[in-house]
């Protein structure tokens, strides 16, 4: 079963290529009609948007965001990791992101993992990752600890204005997540 869309008729005809060469044609059709927006890295509406990798989450779709309004974060769950926190440092500091939105999703791949994902890497490449993966089985309990790892960083100077949520894959919906629960 593929939980891919089907590619329309004009895409799938082409014989041989491989994904990235549909993805390098595509950009070539899209530049053909570029032009530039005008606009710096700034986004317009100072918000940065941390959240999973999932490919089912359009979140400019879902938020209503156009070209330009945020910073988008995503990693594997959107747990807030150092690395999140590096990038939304920098999205404070040098680019006026003033908000931050957390957003983890139902039916996290995150949510059938456990840490022994990482002892399974080792003892197949024999090295053990120097990350964490991050797993968990509650995901409103995870976006509450993403909201504390963002408010508690000594590196984010606009940490009154964070808030957490969870979309739900089948709806569309967003449920916004209690710190205080």
């Amino acid at each position: 079963m593929s939980t891919s869309a089907p590619l329309p008729a004009d895409r799938t005809a082409r014989s041989g290529g491989t994904v990235i060469d549909r993805l390098v044609e595509a950009n070539r059709k899209y530049a053909a009609d570029f032009t530039d927006p005008g606009m710096d890295a700034h986004p317009v509406l100072q918000v940065a948007v941390v959240a999973c990798m999932d490919a089912r989450l359009d979140l400019h779709a879902a938020l209503g965001l156009e070209l330009g309004d945020c910073h988008t974060i995503r990693n594997a769950g959107g747990v807030v990791t150092d690395d999140t926190i590096r990038s939304l440092t920098i999205s404070q500091r040098a680019l006026g992101t003033r908000s931050i939105v957390l957003i983890h999703h139902t039916g996290c791949g995150l949510e059938t993992l456990t840490e022994e994902f990482r002892h399974e890497l080792e003892m197949e490449v024999g090295q053990r990752p120097a990350w964490a993966v991050e797993a968990f089985r509650d995901v409103e309990q995870d976006v509450r600890q993403s909201m504390q790892r963002v408010r508690t960083s000594p590196f984010l100077v606009h940490t009154d204005d964070v808030r957490g949520f969870v979309f739900d894959v089948t709806t569309g919906l967003l449920h916004e997540v209690d710190p205080a629960y």
